[in-house]
This record gives structure tokens, C-alpha cells and sequence, in this order.
């Protein structure tokens, strides 16, 4: 038996260096690596590692886990993007969202407070999840969560990280994770408050804000090119200060804690214990043993504890990296491959669940430093995991003395810049209905949860994507077999009054607008029902396929369906006009009785009024609406021979009034139309009755 081509094809492909390349990046940049990338990145790597220090303890809190497990997430994912990322600028490790979902899907659900087991096992799977999402090329996935969803989750996700920090900026204790009812217990027990806490906490934000303005700081002959050199080295200088303003907040905080308690003075809350050196490298924990309850919580358990963050977790974590590879690599210029994102995320969580990491993700913080301190390549990445796992193995005792006001300031600060309130000025200007799912998301998530929020505020994004197709846009326009005379001078007096007459339910005209499948068929068949078949005035069809590129099964049976309803009803016609080759080649495969194609509207409508003037001259007792059209149309000579045998102003100035019925027998025409669209007999009329 043979293997088929595209099996063949596919295992071929896969032992193409052009796919190695492409799965291993750093094949394509490594040969090009000279001494001046080396710089760029080590001096990157070094600004990012003062950054991602303090910002790894106290996000490593944000998760509700000890600090030391906020620098294994650090340690590890410098390593493995190198080798699989695609982007220069992205820096891996923790990230304040990612740490708030892991808070709520994994930490505080474990039924031992403080336990990683189940961020760990998350790390895992998110990574299992990323890493298949990658191989099957589905990077397209995160295309689903629309901007506004996107605003709405970060921002209310910026909002309920700061104010669970505010605990630790009062010195309070026993304050609910979740948002509303955190505000309450801060409100009531506003007056426990550790002053020392919330002066040094404030403190540290007023200093974190100055320090920030060092990095945007323009000396004069900056943008001309004619700064000096001491004011170019004083720039570089003060730009550093700023951008390590969070390890110079918290070194200095860590030091002024020492000398109280040096002294004997325990005013301030600091971080505490926390275990020294590296962590062994082994295969998660697949249980989780309770000694004091006596009992082991398997690995089902755990997961249905987990749920649906399992999914949330690891499509947050490359949502974040690959819009932050988006937005710098098109500031950089260069391109990002989101697949492989995924490949690459997926590969640092596995690998860091072996280091007890908790999920991995981007911070845009942390790659904002990197892309402004000159970074070259993904390399230095590595020099920043390497600052961590330094700091892991020879400065974990100094970090007993963190303040927690300290890193509860460094948090607030961060995620600021996160709620993003200009958005909503944009999408009024440009499309209201696009607040609706920023709203929802930001509403629900400060409700009910981030994770929820997310979820809700996606689900209504789709819903408005999926709008056109459920209810189409349609045009529409009602003609008569004399519609090209309204084209004509005549358009004063009764003769505009009989063509406005004439132009009553004839032929309805129906276009959609955009492609039709099964949620829309339906609307689309009431819509011929309703202004069509069971109006007052029953009228033929003329469909215009022109701007329907594409149908399904569904599609295809409306048009079998609609003929039969056309079945029932003998003096209306239904014709289609103008569709693509792939949806005739579809719709004539079905084989559909009586079905009519035209190239045009206007052929359709002149084979329409050709049968219903045969039909007409067929039946002796019908009036005859050819007959109406003919005596129309020898109206319009007779005016337009009058117009030319009497001046301008005489004709413009006749009143319609004096013309006498005989000539122009407007009454013949007040009416007379609906009467003749259909003369059928009394069991038809029935039919049409008892329709649906």
C-alpha cells in the first residue's frame, strides 16, 4: 500500500533545512553574530535583569506563591526563546496578568494555601497546550479576541492587580482576592492600617514616578544632532537610573529595613524567608500530599480543580507575547512567525514546570527596556536569565528584607500604564458598537472574575462578528416593466403621479450583500415571505447573487425551498442573477426544479414580464396589466408631443387638476395594480393564507 502524496510531501518537508530554519530561528541569526550584537545584547540583557528582579518577587506574590518562585519563572524562559523565539525584543518570564490568572485558576484553589502544585501542573499543560497550538500552525487562534476585548481585559485586569496590592501599601491582612468585595474589607478595616507601610508605600510610588520622567528627558540640541558629548553621556546616564528605577527602589527600601531592625525597630512588613539556591530540576508533581488532613489530592482531582484555565491560561500567555512581538517587530522592522510563538512558549513553560515555574508569557514592560536599551538578538535573553540565576544562587538571603509596601509600589506602578482610557475615545469616533464587548469585558472581570470577563467579552465579540451573517444586509428596490421611464423628462404633473402608481409591487429585488450560510438563510427566506409572497400585494423575485462569494449545503437548500414556496403561488416568478461560478456550479449540482440564472437583472426582468404577458393573454376575464403599461406608455407620447407644440411656461405652470379624466383616467391607476398581481381562484387564495 503507498503512502499518499500529501503524507509523503509533508514528511519530506519536515527534514528541509528551510524548515529547520524555521522551527529553529536561531539557525538563521546565529552564523551572522558578530562583536557589536554581543554588546547590544549584553548591555540589553543587564538593564532587563535589574528590571526583572524585583518585578519577578512581587509578581511571584501576585500569584498568592512565594517570592522565589516569581525568579524560577524568570530563570528559565531567556534560554529557551533564544533558541525558538522569533522576535529580538520580547522578553520571557513573569508577566502581571498571567500571575492573576494564575492566582485564580491554580493557587487559590489548592486546597494548601501557598502550594505551587497547581501552578505548576498548569505550567505543564498550558506549555502542552501552546506547543500543539504551534505544530498545527494554528496561530491564527488568537486573531478570534478582538481589540476592544483585548483593552477591556487588560485594563480591568490592571485595575483588580492594584487594588490587590493595596493590602499590602495599608499593611492589612484577611482581604478578599476578588474585586468589590477586596474594596469593602480595605474600607472596613481602613483603620489597622501599619502607617509606617502606607508611608514608605507611598513613598516609593511619588519616587517610581519621578524617576520614570529620567528615561523621556530631552536636552536641548537632542533633535538637531547637536548635543554635546557630556550631555549625551548625562542622558545615557539618567536614562539607566530611570530604567533600573525599580531594583533602586527596592535595594534602597531593603536597606533602610535592615538598619530599622537592626535597631530593634519592626515597623515595616517585609517579604520574609525564602528559599535559597537553585531549584532541582524534575518532573512535576502529579499529587499533592496534605500530612495535616491526611490525604492526597490526586491528579484528576486537580485538574477538574483547574478547569477551564487550562485553556484561558495558555491562549492569555501567547496573546500577550505575540502582541508585543507584533508591536515591536513592526517598530523594528522585522517580522514575527505567531506559530512558531506558540512552539516557543509552549517549549519554556514545559521546560520551566521542570524548574517549578508557574506560566511564562512576555512582559511589555520588560521588552520595552530591551528594544530601547539596543538589544540585538534573541541572545539577550539569555544574559538576563543568567543575572537571575546568579541572583538565585548567591542573593536570595538579602531578599529576607524586602518591604512588601516596596514591591506592592513596584506592581502598582507597572500596570498603570495598562488601563488604556484613550481607546475609548477612539472607538467612539470611529465605531460605538465596539464598546459594547470593551465594556462588557471590563464590567464582568471586575465583577465576576478576570478569566470570566474574558470569556463573556469574547463571546459577545463573536457574536457581532457573526451579526451579518445571521441577520445579512440586504438592498432592495420594487420595478415595473416601464421602470427605465421614471429616466425620462416627463416627471411633472399626473405623469409623474402615474408613474409613482405603476411602481407598486411588481418585482421585488433582493441583493445580499455578503456571503450566504445557514445562519442567514432563514432571515433571508421570511424576508421574501413577508414583502413578497404573504403581502398584501404578492410580487415576483428577482434575487441578486453578484456580491455572495460563497455558500454552504444550508445555502443551497434555501433556493430549493424557496422555489417550492414560489410552487404554490402560479402567476409569481423567481429568477437569480449574477452568481460567482463556484456558487452556480454548487447550486446546479443540487438539481433544483424550475431554477432560473441570469447574467443580469435586466435579463431576468424581461423574461419575468414575457411570461406574465403570456400569461395574460391566456386569460380572457384579467384587466391585464401589459394592457395598463400600453396605455401608460401612449400617455407619455401624447405629453411629451404636447410639451414640444405648447411653450415651456404653459406646460410648467398646467395645473394637474385641469386635465380631464378621460385623457389620463387617474383613477383607473389607483388601484387597479394590486388587483392584477394575482387572479387566481378561491383555492389558491387559500393556500396562500394557510402559508406557514
Amino acid at each position: 500500500m503507498s503512502v499518499p502524496n500529501p503524507v509523503t510531501k509533508c514528511c519530506k518537508n519536515c527534514w528541509t533545512v528551510k524548515n529547520w530554519k524555521k522551527k529553529l530561528p536561531i539557525i538563521t541569526w546565529i552564523p551572522k553574530y558578530r562583536l557589536p550584537h554581543l554588546q547590544g545584547d549584553l548591555i540589553a540583557g543587564f538593564t532587563v535583569g535589574l528590571t526583572v528582579l524585583p518585578q519577578a518577587l512581587a509578581y511571584a506574590q501576585l500569584a498568592e506563591l512565594p517570592v522565589e518562585f516569581g525568579l524560577y519563572t524568570a530563570m528559565i524562559g531567556g534560554f529557551v526563546y533564544c533558541i525558538l523565539g522569533t522576535s529580538k525584543d520580547a522578553a520571557l518570564g513573569p508577566a502581571a496578568v498571567v500571575s492573576l490568572l494564575t492566582a485564580s485558576f491554580a493557587t487559590t484553589r489548592a486546597p494548601v494555601k501557598h502550594d505551587a502544585t497547581y501552578a505548576i501542573i498548569l505550567t505543564f499543560f498550558a506549555g502542552i497546550v501552546q506547543l500543539l497550538l504551534g505544530i498545527l500552525n494554528m496561530g491564527f487562534v488568537v486573531n478570534f479576541v478582538s481589540l476592544p476585548v483585548i483593552s477591556g481585559f487588560t485594563s480591568a485586569a490592571a485595575v483588580t492587580i492594584a487594588q490587590s496590592q493595596l493590602k499590602k501599601l495599608f499593611g492589612l491582612k484577611n482581604v478578599d482576592r476578588e474585586f468589590f468585595p477586596g474594596l469593602i474589607d480595605i474600607f472596613e478595616d481602613i483603620h489597622s492600617t501599619n502607617i509606617y507601610d502606607l508611608i514608605l508605600g507611598i513613598s516609593c510610588i511619588v519616587i517610581l514616578t519621578l524617576l520614570k520622567q529620567l528615561k523621556v528627558l530631552k536636552f536641548k540640541g537632542e533633535d538637531d544632532g547637536t548635543i554635546t558629548k557630556k550631555k549625551s553621556a548625562l542622558k545615557k546616564a539618567l536614562w539607566f537610573i530611570g530604567t533600573s528605577r525599580n531594583a533602586i527602589v527596592v535595594i534602597t527600601c531593603s536597606g533602610m529595613a535592615y538598619g530599622l531592625m537592626a535597631h530593634g525597630i519592626n515597623v515595616i512588613t517585609i517579604t520574609g524567608e525564602l528559599k535559597s539556591g537553585l531549584p532541582p530540576f524534575k518532573f512535576p508533581n502529579t499529587t499533592l500530599e496534605i500530612p495535616s488532613q491526611n490525604r492526597t489530592v490526586s491528579f484528576g482531582a486537580i485538574c477538574a480543580d483547574i478547569g477551564a484555565g487550562f485553556i484561558v491560561v495558555p491562549l492569555v500567555a501567547v496573546l500577550e507575547i505575540i502582541a508585543i512581538g507584533k508591536a515591536f517587530s513592526r517598530q523594528n522592522n522585522y517580522r514575527i512567525d505567531p506559530s512558531q510563538e506558540f512552539i516557543a512558549t509552549g517549549a519554556a513553560n514545559i521546560l520551566g514546570s521542570f524548574v517549578s515555574a508557574y506560566p511564562i508569557t512576555a512582559s511589555f514592560s520588560r521588552s520595552a527596556v530591551n528594544s530601547q536599551s539596543g538589544v540585538r538578538t534573541p541572545l539577550g535573553g539569555v544574559v538576563t536569565a543568567t543575572i537571575v540565576v546568579l541572583a538565585l544562587a548567591f542573593l536570595t538571603p538579602y531578599f529576607y528584607y524586602i518591604p512588601d509596601a516596596a514591591l506592592a509600589t513596584v506592581i502598582i506602578c507597572a500596570v498603570v500604564d495598562m488601563i488604556e482610557v484613550h481607546i475609548l475615545i477612539e472607538l467612539w469616533r470611529v465605531k460605538k458598537i465596539d464598546l459594547l464587548p470593551l465594556v462588557a469585558t471590563f464590567v464582568f472581570a471586575l465583577a465576576i472574575g478576570v478569566e470570566y470577563g474574558l470569556l463573556i467579552g469574547s463571546a459577545i465579540s463573536l457574536c457581532l462578528l457573526m451579526y451579518p451573517m445571521i441577520r445579512p444586509r440586504l438592498t432592495h428596490n420594487i420595478v415595473t416593466e416601464i421602470h427605465n421611464v421614471a429616466d425620462l423628462p416627463q416627471k411633472r404633473g399626473p405623469i409623474k403621479s402615474i408613474i409613482t402608481n405603476l411602481q407598486q409591487e411588481m418585482i421585488l429585488i433582493l441583493a445580499p450583500k455578503a456571503g450566504l450560510m445557514f445562519p442567514g438563510v432563514e432571515y433571508l427566506r421570511d424576508k421574501i415571505n413577508n414583502h413578497a409572497l404573504l403581502s398584501a400585494h404578492p410580487k415576483s423575485v428577482i434575487i441578486d447573487f453578484s456580491q455572495v462569494w460563497d455558500v454552504d449545503f444550508s445555502a443551497v437548500n434555501f433556493v430549493k425551498s424557496i422555489y417550492q414556496d414560489f410552487g404554490n403561488h402560479k402567476c409569481l416568478h423567481l429568477a437569480f442573477v449574477g452568481m460567482q461560478d463556484n456558487v452556480l456550479k454548487m447550486v446546479k449540482a443540487a438539481e433544483i426544479e424550475g431554477f432560473k440564472h441570469f447574467i443580469n437583472t435586466q435579463d431576468a426582468m424581461d423574461d419575468i414580464f414575457k411570461t406574465i404577458r403570456m400569461e395574460e393573454l391566456k386569460n380572457d376575464d384579467s384587466k391585464g396589466v401589459y394592457e395598463q403599461l400600453n396605455r401608460v406608455s401612449s400617455i407619455i407620447q401624447l405629453e411629451e408631443q404636447s410639451r414640444f407644440s405648447s411653450s415651456a411656461s404653459d406646460v410648467s405652470t398646467q395645473d394637474p387638476s385641469e386635465v380631464g379624466e378621460e385623457e389620463y383616467d387617474n383613477k383607473a391607476f389607483d388601484g387597479s395594480i394590486e388587483d392584477v398581481t394575482c387572479n387566481e381562484d378561491k383555492d389558491t387564495e387559500n393556500t396562500q393564507s394557510n402559508y406557514i
